[in-house]
């Protein structure tokens, strides 16, 4: 019994080209929105589709987030190293895509695909290292330190809802995974625009409480309103 309704995926196969060409086609208007639901399309709708002309956008296959974050360290001048810590991260790459800087290709939470020639024109891009600059991670206690403050103060930022992280990232002590624990990761320009965001605080007088001293953040409530990764 032939299909009524596909996904992107039952769509791809049936045309006959990869699921990630498919999807490039999808976000460069070659493939239209979905007409049977919000993520299927009628037969009548794919069959109507120019499977050559979704292939040729995309005759090589997609990268990965670490390939393309290599390709954007070489750019800049500062390539990633094997054995060394990298200059671009999988990271900034993610942030990216959620800038709609590049298209991620991939249907899963567990890394990105992009295609190659729209990677190579973010490399080309004169602003290239300030939206890297913008978008490198940070932990928790490099955020600290960043703003010069206890990383008990920025605890209670995150706790206001006044910086929300992105990604978190799994950091294991020892060999064994009972060890581990996730740490969240922020941008550097989240960070960079709390002292700006909240005028309120007096941030000199924050970066002069003692150390074991409670914290003039401790009795303020969380916000309601979302914060910007």
């Amino acid at each position: 019994m032939r299909r009524a309704e596909y996904d992107a995926g039952q769509a791809a196969k049936r045309l006959k080209v990869p699921v990630t060409a498919f999807r490039w086609a999808r976000h460069t208007g070659l493939v239209p929105e979905p007409d049977a639901s919000s993520y299927q399309w009628s037969r009548a709708a794919v069959e109507a589709l120019d499977a050559d002309a979704i292939g040729a956008a995309m005759p090589a296959g997609p990268i990965s987030g670490s390939a393309a974050a290599d390709r954007i360290a070489d750019a800049l001048g500062t390539p990633n190293l094997i054995g060394e810590k990298a200059n671009v991260t999988a990271f900034v790459v993610r942030r990216f895509a959620d800038r709609s800087l590049l298209a991620d290709l991939s249907a899963t939470p567990d890394g990105t695909l992009h295609h190659p020639d729209q990677v190579d024109q973010v490399c080309r891009r004169e602003d290239l290292a300030e939206l890297v600059a913008a978008d490198t991670p940070l932990g928790p206690e490099q955020a600290a330190t960043r703003l010069r403050v206890r990383r008990a103060d920025f605890d209670h930022m995150v706790r206001l809802g006044w910086i929300r992280s992105p990604q978190s990232i799994e950091v294991r002590f020892g060999t064994s995974r009972a060890g581990a624990v996730d740490v969240a990761l922020y941008t550097t320009a989240s960070v960079d625009a709390l002292v700006p965001a909240h005028p309120e605080v007096d941030w000199e007088q924050l970066r002069a409480v003692e150390k074991g001293r409670r914290s003039p953040l401790a009795a303020l409530r969380p916000e309601s309103a979302p914060v910007p990764a």
